[in-house]
This record gives structure tokens, sequence and C-alpha cells, in this order.
């Protein structure tokens, strides 16, 4: 049989075909085992990290479980040692317990002691005082009021005695003793003896603020000196520092800005230069402030605003450690009461007295005597010829002619001499304290003496079984007496006796 072309094409084709399919199968076939392979791997690939990591797990859970025993045994040690110290401060509580109740019950019956021996000794009390109005006749509120009535008789005579001879002593020389004070004080002519305080104390918070007060190579402490002209003494004095200088507003001056620079902290050149600057404005302030207020204290008006300032400058000296400005005010107010008394002019007075020594503001910078830089001033800003001749005559410089100049002198006298206006010197101070003592301990039965609040108290404690209620007082009145008479002293002494009965007893 023959074949056509159609034929031999389609087997052609068909013999293609099936070598194709032939080929595509075997190709599918190594690819698909490729793949099983590969998804084979991955698959033994990812069981053995799973394996790894539940292993790890493993690991860890068992790693945890043994720290969680371990913290558990800690734990219960620690829970059995607190349990054991509660135990034992049981202990302690009960037995303290047990020895408060023992002392409750000890406390109890002492007091249920001393309440039966209160009642045995009021029972004996009673019985003396019975037995006492038996023997004299009297009742205790009888026997009382005789004996206060006899004390008081005793004591207004004793009292009405001393009266009558003080009136008679006061009226034999009240006459001579009050011209002899007038002459004395109106001729009296002080001495000028001042005696002033030339430094201050600074306090320090520490002694490490010496060095930094001294500064590197001493520029802090060399820089305050010059600004403000005083001396920075340095010493062993713990936590101070003392500022030297005679002019007390300088002195002032460096005090505030030294405080200042001590509170800030901060202390260079620089910062010292500021605080000195505001410390000088602060203080010329405050002098102002001080004559201003002197100025309307005494009533005095259209004072030139220079001798204000000038007047001010006073509240920083001191005459025989007496304040130069209340001293001022004190003799303007003296003068000024006095020229009311006797009809002169008050206002001239005031004036006068107020301003008598202004020079003492200037005379630590200026040469001159202060009488003399007072007149200056006083001219220079236009006072009148009567308060300029006052200031000049109140220490006699010149012969005072008018009434208001002699009423200054008399008043700068009066304030100048009064008890307690100027310091003693620590000699006569010293031997006052020592005369005070002395006078009290010379009589009989004295145990001890103390002069104490600066003289002006002597505390004088004697036997009890030597002095009563009645020969103490006396006694303290003897001991003021001859105060009175040995010793010369401002204001008043007080004496107080001291009679101290002590009674002990030891309950067992």
């Amino acid at each position: 049989m023959s074949l056509t072309l159609s034929d031999i094409v389609l087997n052609s084709l068909t013999l293609i075909f099936a070598l194709l399919s032939y080929l595509m199968y075997k190709q599918y076939s190594r690819v698909n085992a490729e793949n099983i392979q590969l998804i084979k791997s991955e698959a033994e690939k990812e069981s053995l990290i799973k394996k790894e990591a539940l292993l790890a797990a493993q690991d860890a859970v068992k790693a945890e479980r043994e720290r969680l025993t371990e913290d558990t045994k800690e734990r219960r040690q620690e829970f059995a040692r607190t349990e054991e110290k509660l135990v034992k401060r049981e202990n302690i509580v009960d037995e303290k317990l047990q020895s408060i109740s023992e002392r409750e019950a000890k406390l109890e019956k002492q007091k249920d002691e001393l309440y039966s021996r209160e009642n045995e000794l009021s029972d004996l009390i009673q019985k003396e005082v019975q037995e006492l109005e038996r023997i004299s006749g009297l009742t205790t509120d009888e026997a009382k009021s005789l004996l206060l009535d006899r004390l008081k008789q005793d004591l207004q005579q004793e009292a009405n005695q001393l009266i009558r001879e003080n009136e008679m002593h006061i009226k034999e020389i009240s006459d001579q003793k009050a011209k002899e004070i007038l002459t004395t004080v109106m001729q009296r002519c002080l001495i000028d003896q001042v005696v002033e305080s030339t430094v201050s104390v600074v306090q320090l918070p520490s002694d490490e603020m010496k060095g930094r007060i001294i500064g590197r190579e001493g520029r802090n402490i060399r820089t305050l000196e010059t600004l403000t002209g005083v001396d920075l003494i340095i010493d062993d004095t713990p936590e101070a520092v003392v500022l030297s200088c005679f002019d007390p507003v300088k002195r002032e001056i460096a005090k505030t800005a030294l405080e200042k620079l001590v509170l800030d902290g901060r202390i260079h050149p620089v910062r010292i230069e500021e605080m000195v600057e505001k410390s000088k404005n602060e203080i010329e302030q405050k002098i102002f402030r001080e004559g201003e207020n002197a100025a309307l204290d005494m009533g005095v008006l259209n004072l030139h605003k220079e001798l204000i300032k000038t007047l001010g400058r006073l509240y920083y000296r001191t005459s025989y450690g007496q304040n130069v400005l209340k001293h001022s005010l004190e003799v303007g107010h003296i003068a000024g009461m006095i020229a009311s008394e006797i009809g002169a002019d008050v206002s001239i007075a005031k004036r006068a007295g107020l301003l008598h020594d202004i020079g003492k503001a200037v005379d630590q910078t200026q040469e001159g005597t202060h009488i003399e830089l007072g007149v200056e001033l006083a001219r220079k800003y236009g006072e009148k010829e009567a308060v300029i001749h006052a200031i000049e005559a109140h220490h006699d410089d010149v012969t005072a002619n008018t009434i208001e100049a002699v009423l200054v002198k008399l008043a700068d006298a009066v304030s100048a001499g009064r008890p307690g206006s100027r310091r003693d010197t620590l000699e006569i101070y010293i031997k006052r304290l020592q005369k005070l003592e002395e006078i009290a301990t010379s009589y009989e039965g004295i145990k001890q003496s103390f002069a104490v609040q600066a003289g002006r108290e002597v505390r004088v404690i004697v036997q009890p079984d030597k002095f009563d209620d009645v020969s103490s007082a006396k006694l303290a009145r003897d001991i003021s007496k001859r105060i009175e008479d040995e010793l010369d002293y401002p204001g008043q002494i007080r004496v107080t006796v001291v009679r101290e009965v002590r009674v002990t007893e030891v309950a067992k």
C-alpha cells in the first residue's frame, strides 16, 4: 500500500509530537524530582531548627526552674530568720511589759505608803498646833494676827524714823546743795578726753572665707583697703575680721561692703568696687536721713541740706563713749526747756543746742578744733549770729554774752555729766564691783555675795539658820545704806538678800 504525502506529513508530525511529549515528560520528571529533593532538604533543615529551638527552650525552662527554686529557698530562709527575730522581739516586749507591771505595782505601794505618812504628818502637825494653842491660849489666826501686827509696828516705826531723819537732812542741806549743783554745772569745764571705738568686727561664716577675702596674692584685700581707706586685720581670731580706721564713716562703709561680699560669696576686685560704691550710697542716704530725722525731732526748720548731711555724720561719731548725735539732741531739748521756763528764745536755744557739736563731724578730716569748724560751717551755710555765738561759746572759747549761749553751755554740761551717759574706765568699774561685794560680805552670817547686771544689783546669800525674814529685810536696808554712803555710782543699785532652806529625804 502506497502512502500519500499527507500521510507522511501527518505521521511525521505525530512522531515529532510524541518525541516532544516524551522530552517534556523527561524534563518535567527531572524538575519535579529536584523540587521534591529541595523541599525535602528544607523540611529537614526546618525540623533541625525546630529541634534545636525546642532543646534551647527546654534548657531555658530548666534554668528558670532552678533559679526560681533557689530564690524560693532563699526567701524561705529569710522568712525563717524574720520569724525568729519577731519571736525574740515578742519575748523582749513581754519581758518589758512584765517589768513595767512590777514597777507600777511597786509605785502604787510606795504611793500608798506616802499617803499614809502624809496623813500621819498631818495628824502630828494638828496635834502640835493644838498643843501650842493650849499653851499660849491663842488660836492660830490670833497668833498670826498678833505677829503681823507687831511686825507692822516695828517696820512702821523704823520707816517713820528713817523718813524723819531724811526730811531733817534734806531741809538742812537742800538750799546749799542746790546752789552747789547749779554753780558746778554752769561753771564746769569739760576736758575733751575722747574714748572712741576705732575698730569694727565682721563675723564670717567660716575661716575659709578669710582666704577668699585676701584673694590671690592679696589682690582682694588690697583693693578693699584702697577703695575704703580702712585697714583689714586678719589674724587667728576664729571666724572674724577686724576693720581699723579712725574715720567712723569709712569704717562703716567698709563693714557694710564686706558684709555684702561675704553674704554674696563672689569676692573679686570688680565685685568689691561695686559693693563699696553701693555701700557708700547707702551710708550717704542713711547719714542724710539721720540728720533730717534729728532736725524734725528738734523742730528745727529751714536747715541747709549740707548742714543736715553734716549733722547726720554725727550718728557715727562718739565722744567719751557717748553718741554725739544723741548728745546733740539731748542738749537741744534741755536748752529749749530751760529757755521756755525763763522766757528766753526757745528756737535759738534748740537750734544752737542741736548744732553745738557739728564740728565733730569733720574734725578728723579737717584742721582745727570742733568749735572752730562748727562756727565755720554755721557761718558758711547762713546760720544766725546768735546760733554761731552759742556754738563758739559752749566750751568757753569766747565769753557767752547771750542767755541762749549760756543755756547751751549749761545743757551740754548736764547731758555730758548725768549718770550713765558716758563710760567709766575699766579700773573704776572693777573697783566698784569689788567694793559692792566687800560691803555685802562684811556682815556676819553671809555665805556669798555677787555683783550682777554690770554692777546695778548685788545679790547676798545668807545662812538660813542665822537670819529670818525680818532680819533679812533689815540686812538689805543696812547694805543699801552703806552703798549710798560709801560709793559713787550712776543710777541705782538693787540689793537682793536670798535666804534659802533646802530639805532632802531619800526614799528607799
